[in-house]
């Protein structure tokens, strides 16, 4: 997060709306700890990372979601017991 102030203190200041997403929690292995963030403005420029891989897509998408509602979002990702086996290209939501 503290390697993001910057860029988000500047869109702050330059009043561009943003969404700021952070890991809250982890369990195994995850690719980032908590407190890692993603923020995402309305022109769509992202800035951080919350996985480093499959889950920054929907972390993207639910992002511009909160910009365009408003409303915030507490999401949930990983693996399940039906997607331990599963084919595929990484983690499941």
């Amino acid at each position: 997060m503290r390697e993001l102030l910057a860029d988000l203190l500047g869109w702050w200041e330059s009043e561009t709306p943003f969404a700021l997403a952070t890991v809250v929690t982890t369990s195994a292995s995850a690719p980032r700890p908590p407190g890692a963030a993603m923020a995402v403005d309305t022109a769509g420029e992202a800035l951080g990372s919350v996985s480093g891989g499959c889950v920054e897509g929907a972390v993207y998408d639910t992002a511009q979601r909160v910009l365009a509602t408003g409303e915030p979002v507490l999401e949930t990702f990983g693996f399940g017991a039906d997607d331990a086996f599963a084919a595929g290209p990484g983690p499941g939501r």
